[in-house]
């Protein structure tokens, strides 16, 4: 039967694997297997993410498979971010690194110890394609900042989509040093190419993600870090036995804010964050935008801003109709009603009533006003009785 072949052919899949990984096959049940078997023969095996759709969120969920995204640094918040989309269905991931996985990496989240040694975007691409065999893969193990690497990261994130010569939809930095970050900033003014930089302080409670859309928003280089601008090596800044501190809790909800914004941008549903910080110890979440600076270092971020001006110049403006009121006349004002100028707030003031003391916090929603003495006859007061006044009027 179909079902038979399904489970035999998934429980060869998992000696495979476990072979694979160096780690000692565990039995696994037969009900187990056939309920995983049935998902996987499922026709829809995002429908949870499907369901979006039909809940109004998202007009298209499935369009997530045409898109390609490339994910530069596969550390702590890259290795996270690239899962997500992989379980998101992406259609296509590009992942740059060349650090190595070392028994450090393990406080995070994603890589195994079994991993240790093997390049992050090698560790990466096993764990990714046994998660979501449907995503294209592509890795590059290499230093984006060297001249030679430069030219070749710059040709993939702008041929290397899922149709071959276009370029990709979104590129994530995900890097942990400043000389990474300039060289993605550079590579994608010169293209034009819309990116997502994200990073964590070194205490590790500390993060942000920052939308930069080339000539419309500030790029990285329009307000740089002090040690950038000062144009100081940051590799003099490293102290002898001293590291940057890692939290896999910090690093995975700065990846769940980049991957969501990445969805909202993709799929065009919530607002999408320029600028969305987060500070673990208050629990704060700043956000801002913020323009480019006309005087940027980067001349291709200048000339994007001229093409983005440009642009914004050919749109074609909204036609605004401006409708001439009439004044209302009336034929007849039976009722004698007239308009009057507005009462000043001093003339207000005069006309209402004493205001009593009343507890901090606390206000009168109304006053009595004051009335004013009508001209005529003015009626004293006196001590007599309704009854005594009735038998005057009778007398008159």
């Amino acid at each position: 039967m179909a079902t038979d072949r399904l489970v035999e052919e998934l429980r060869a899949r998992v000696r495979e694997l476990e072979e694979e990984l160096g780690r000692t096959r565990h039995e696994i049940p037969r009900a187990k297997i056939s309920k995983m078997s049935a998902e996987v023969v499922d026709s829809n095996p995002y429908s949870r993410l499907m369901a979006l759709k039909r809940m109004g969120i998202v007009q298209d969920y499935e369009k997530i498979r045409t898109y390609t995204v490339a994910v530069v640094g596969v550390g702590g918040v890259g290795s996270v971010t690239a899962e997500m989309l992989t379980r998101c269905g992406i259609g296509k991931l590009l992942l740059f690194d060349y650090d190595k996985v070392e028994l450090a990496n393990m406080n995070r989240l994603f890589f195994q110890p079994h991993q240790a040694g093997l390049s992050k975007v090698e560790a990466a691409e096993h764990t990714l394609r046994n998660i979501n065999p449907d995503v294209q893969f592509e890795v590059h193990n290499y230093n984006i900042t060297t001249l030679d690497n430069f030219q070749h990261f710059m040709d993939r994130i702008s041929k290397g989509a899922l149709r071959e010569g276009e370029p990709v939809d979104l590129v994530l930095s995900c890097v942990d040093n400043f000389e990474a970050r300039m060289a993605i900033n550079t590579a994608c003014n010169e293209l034009g190419q819309i990116w997502m930089e994200s990073g964590v302080s070194e205490n590790a409670v500390s993060g942000h993600i920052q939308l930069i859309k080339p000539g419309e928003t500030a790029c990285f280089a329009c307000a740089p870090p002090l040690v950038v601008a000062a144009n100081i090596d940051e590799k003099t800044l490293k102290r002898e036995g001293v590291c940057a501190a890692s939290l896999p809790t910090t690093m995975g909800v700065v990846a769940g804010i980049l991957v969501q914004n990445v969805l909202k941008y993709l799929l065009n549903f919530g607002t999408v964050s320029y600028y969305l910080g987060y500070n673990a110890m208050q629990d704060f979440f700043p956000t801002m935008a913020m323009k480019p600076n006309p005087s940027c270092d980067d001349r291709y971020c200048r000339q994007q801003q001229e093409a983005y001006k440009l642009r914004e110049a050919l749109e074609p403006k909204p036609v605004v109709v401006v409708v001439e009121e009439s004044p209302v006349i009336h034929e007849d004002n039976e009722w004698g009603i007239e308009l009057v100028s507005e009462v000043s707030e001093e003339e207000l003031k005069e006309a209402s009533g004493p205001v009593p003391e009343l507890p901090e916090g606390i206000k009168v929603a109304y006053t009595i006003p004051i009335t004013k003495p009508t001209s005529g006859a003015i009626v004293e007061d006196t001590d007599q009785s309704l009854e005594d006044l009735m038998a005057q009027m009778k007398n008159m």
